[in-house]
């Protein structure tokens, strides 16, 4: 199993999220969050004055998902979230120990 977290444009999110739901994901978390890589925070002038943005609003996504279904994913993401520009986002990808569903106790892939 691989926990695959993707930090995405907040305008691609709805895209993204019908997307991973026509390739059968089923379930995912998601955060809004800010940050920035290359394109760094923008400064902007309001009432003549200059104010440094900062951090950017993003979207992060996380799903576990057997390793069968890890490839769809991850394509449907880069092609649905990718415009081509800086500021696209990021894909992670780590290995999931196991996981049990608290309600029944399952373990391993039958709790996803």
């Amino acid at each position: 199993m691989k926990k695959i977290e993707a930090i995405i444009r907040t305008s691609k999110f709805e895209e993204v999220y019908e997307a991973l739901a026509k390739v059968g994901i089923a379930f995912m978390s998601t955060y809004d969050v800010k940050g920035y890589g290359l394109e760094h925070g923008s400064s902007q002038v309001y009432r003549g004055t200059t104010y440094n943005v900062g951090f950017i609003p993003r979207t992060k996504i996380e799903i576990v998902a057997t390793d069968e279904h890890v490839d769809d994913v991850v394509s449907t993401i880069l092609k649905v979230a990718s415009t081509g520009s800086v500021g696209d986002g990021k894909i992670f990808i780590m290995n999931i120990e196991d996981v049990i569903r608290i309600r029944t106790g399952e373990v391993g892939e039958l709790a996803l």
